[in-house]
């Protein structure tokens, strides 16, 4: 058994780069978007890597991606995109936060995960390509760990469908009126008309 098998999760720091580019809009002054992720890189708080003709990139946090054991199922479906993608959950800033629209809060291999926080609608929620050495250490976590689930038929239980089931209702009512009875079962059996 391998030390990579024995872990239930491993975390990798992932650098999130943002570009801040002139809005198209007058509603909107800026137009963000992440348009990279670093793996393994050092602490950021926002420094410019680049600036030109008003388009600047931000390495804007660094923070970690952890893999679980029990969502390998997850990783194999970022994995099978066409290019393999990790995500990048982030919120509005608050006012106080100066020039900075956003607050980097997340990033994740699990697109089920990013489903969730685009589901709340309270965050924005960015597809980013995943440079190959992330692509590698995703891959070899969920070769190490994926466990294919067994397709059980489910067998329904053997019921006889000729029984009478008239007049059946919730049991703890008594009274026969509070229960509905076909007109043709109160008539007595054995009786001809």
């Amino acid at each position: 058994m391998s030390e990579l098998e024995t872990l239930r999760e491993i975390t990798m720091p992932v650098g999130v780069v943002l570009r801040r580019s002139p809005g198209i809009s007058k509603w909107a002054q800026w137009s963000w978007k992440v348009i990279a992720v670093l793996p393994g890189a050092a602490p950021a708080d926002w420094r410019v890597m680049r600036e030109e003709d008003g388009v600047t990139e931000y390495h804007a946090a660094t923070l970690p991606l952890t893999l679980h054991r029990k969502e390998t199922e997850a990783y194999k479906v970022a994995l099978a995109m066409n290019p393999p993608s990790v995500y990048v959950v982030m919120r509005p800033a608050e006012p106080d936060e100066g020039t900075r629209d956003y607050t980097i809060f997340l990033v994740t291999a699990s697109p089920y995960e990013a489903q969730d926080y685009l589901d709340s609608g309270e965050e924005v929620v960015e597809q980013v390509p995943a440079p190959p050495g992330l692509v590698a250490w995703i891959r070899d976590f969920t070769d190490a760990h994926h466990v294919e689930d067994v397709f059980k038929k489910r067998r329904r239980d053997r019921v006889d469908t000729d029984l009478s089931e008239d007049g059946r209702g919730d049991p703890r009512v008594r009274q026969t009126a509070d229960v509905y009875r076909a007109p043709g079962a109160l008539k007595p059996k054995g009786t001809i008309h």
